[in-house]
């Protein structure tokens, strides 16, 4: 049986998609997009706002806002690619009620974010408590622009 890839992922605002639409195309793997619930609107993405919904979000580690769909097939996939942008220095705690919604024993999860200014930090042990441990969790990339076709597919084909 062939070896089959998703590329799972939550943007905020359009930067972490485009980085795993240019995956998906190197890796030659099915796209899915996390979304929650409720969408995120301008003012609950203001970091500087203390009561915003990000922040707030971000401030209690076991907060879990809910999916819109759970509508991922993850059974049918060998490797997830899992993308999303670094808030605070993690993934949003979206990316755990993903995560925390399926099975993934026996998944090799590769993470790729996309960052304004931080790297992963300590985001793949935060992420790690949400799967099962026969998960194999990989910190893979930040995928801010500028990566080439060429070079996602050489990076790939690494994994």
């Amino acid at each position: 049986m062939a070896k089959k890839t998703l590329v799972a992922y939550f943007s905020a605002r359009g930067v972490t998609e485009r980085a795993a639409k240019a995956l998906a195309a190197a890796a030659d793997a099915d796209l899915y997009e996390i979304r929650p619930a409720v969408p995120y609107t301008d003012a609950d993405l203001d970091w500087r706002n203390k009561r915003s919904r990000s922040t707030v979000e971000m401030n209690d580690l076991s907060s879990r806002p809910a999916l819109a769909d759970a509508a991922a097939n993850v059974a049918a996939y060998d490797t997830v690619f899992l993308g999303f942008p670094i808030w605070w220095g993690l993934a949003p705690t979206v990316v755990c009620t993903f995560l925390e919604s399926y099975d993934f024993s026996g998944k090799k999860i590769v993470l790729f974010a996309t960052s304004g200014g931080s790297g992963f930090g300590r985001t793949a042990e935060v992420l790690k408590k949400s799967v099962s441990p026969e998960a194999t969790v990989i910190t893979g990339k930040l995928l801010n622009g500028g990566t080439s076709a060429a070079a996602l597919k050489r990076w790939v084909k690494t994994l």
